[in-house]
């Protein structure tokens, strides 16, 4: 069974997220069900031990974690996994704004699908600084004719056609690196999807986006931010610390082993020093009949808070170099591993005056009678916000296209395999397997690699 080609009445196609993480790699399958809740097939997790800050730095062993994590989810969910949805982060990432115009020739008819894509299409063609390529281009207001702020120009009347532009760019070896892993463990990426772009999908409501939010998702490797406002996303970026930093904080502070420093974080740490007693005491074991050794709570909670501090004094940084500090009337919502430690909220609100809470996946997920119950349970965690966000972004990729596959003049050819260039719009950066898309008034050469 594949994902392109399974499809019932009532529940859209199935799905693949994969999230290559720092410390996991998870790949996720479902779909989205009757009631528009998504509904997980299959959940399959391994070690990431090739990806260090959100790169890939040993395709190797990301590949034997990309397999390890398939078979599991595979077997889980009984489906063959060939498409998968990536997601991409790491400190290489950048964002920019930039303006776009189009005039359009056919004025007779109103402001159609195809004039919104010719002009993300020419966004495609800005020339990046060298070493760099562009990951996504996200509209934000439109102005028509010189009538500004309109959000939504499909169906207006109009000539000039004129957008903001929020454009996302990476390494291009990083980019490579990752979709180098994909196709060495016999997969194709039908998207490749900013880390906190997918995130947000999970953990944030319309309301939230639309009043004005920072979403700040805590990684193991990087920690990352996207800023939303009126419903548009406004800014991005990625700092280089996370979880793992905090852990090897906590190795040298309390001169333990790694293991130990990272059961430590996640059983006793807290991100407030002052709620934890003085004379709570652990004893971790010796090396080899040592001496056990005693360390003490609040001792931990130093070494953690002084870290944090850090990371969330980066991301006040990048809330104020927006510009939407003084907008943000939703305030920040953290995810991701990180967001699990205990009084991390209440320490990222004394340190920015914004309100914080901890953003957790669960408010998209349907009720499962497939999965075992501890599994449907730990979907819940903001660990997986991102793997299910790539889920719904792969999602709402696939119900397009099966929009455009009932639009007239679209038929689908005999199955192969075909990437279709960025130059034919409706099927932006569009990778299906299972079929071709074909468009009448497009010859096969105008649009086939």
């Amino acid at each position: 069974m594949d994902k392109g080609s399974t499809t019932s009445s009532k529940n859209s196609p199935i799905v693949v997220g994969l999230d290559i993480g720092t410390t996991k790699i998870c790949v996720i399958v479902g779909r989205r069900n009757g009631h528009k809740k998504i509904e997980i097939l299959g959940l399959g997790k391994a070690e990431s031990a090739g990806v260090s800050r959100g790169v890939v730095a040993n395709i190797q062993k990301t590949v034997h974690g990309i397999l390890q994590a398939v078979e599991i989810a595979a077997a889980q969910s009984n489906v063959e996994i060939k498409i998968v949805n990536v997601g991409i982060a790491g400190q290489h990432i950048k964002s920019l704004q930039h303006r776009g115009i189009f005039t359009r020739k056919d004025l007779q008819n109103e402001i159609q699908r195809k004039d919104i894509d010719k002009l993300i299409e020419d966004m495609y063609k800005l020339v990046m600084p060298p070493g760099e390529e562009i990951i996504h281009v996200l509209p934000q207001e439109f102005t028509i004719d010189n009538e500004p702020g309109i959000k939504d120009p499909i169906g207006m009347a109009g000539v000039r056609l004129e957008a903001n532009f929020h454009i996302i760019s990476g390494h291009v070896s990083a980019v490579r690196n990752i979709l180098k892993c994909v196709r060495n463990a016999n997969l194709e990426t039908q998207e490749l999807i900013l880390e906190p772009l997918a995130s947000s999908d999970a953990v944030l409501s319309d309301e939230e986006k639309e009043a004005g939010v920072v979403l700040v998702d805590i990684g193991g490797g990087t920690t990352d931010i996207a800023i939303f406002h009126e419903g548009i996303i406004r800014h991005t970026a990625v700092i280089p610390f996370g979880g793992n930093s905090v852990t090897e904080d906590i190795r040298e502070g309390c001169a333990v082993m790694r293991p130990q420093a990272e059961l430590l974080k996640t059983k006793f740490g807290s991100a407030l020093a002052d709620e934890n007693k003085d004379n709570e005491i652990i004893s971790v074991p010796g090396l080899r009949d040592r001496e056990p050794k005693e360390i003490s709570v609040k001792n931990l909670a130093y070494v953690i808070q002084a870290r944090m501090e850090e990371i969330i004094e980066h991301v006040y940084y990048e809330i104020k170099a927006s510009g939407y500090e003084k907008r943000l009337i939703a305030g920040i919502v953290i995810t991701g591993g990180g967001a699990q430690l205990k009084h991390l909220s209440q320490l990222v609100e004394y340190v920015t005056g914004l309100d914080c809470r901890v953003g957790y996946p669960n408010e998209h997920l349907a009720k499962n009678e497939i999965l075992p119950k501890n599994i449907y349970d730990d979907l819940k965690s903001p660990l997986y916000a991102t793997g299910i966000g790539l889920l719904i972004k792969g999602i709402q990729k696939a119900e397009e296209v099966e929009e455009m596959m009932k639009q007239p003049g679209v038929f689908v050819q005999s199955p192969q395999t075909t990437k279709v260039k960025k130059s034919i719009g409706l099927f932006d950066r569009l990778v299906q397997t299972g079929a071709r898309f074909i468009r009448d008034d497009i010859k096969d050469e105008d649009y086939l690699k």
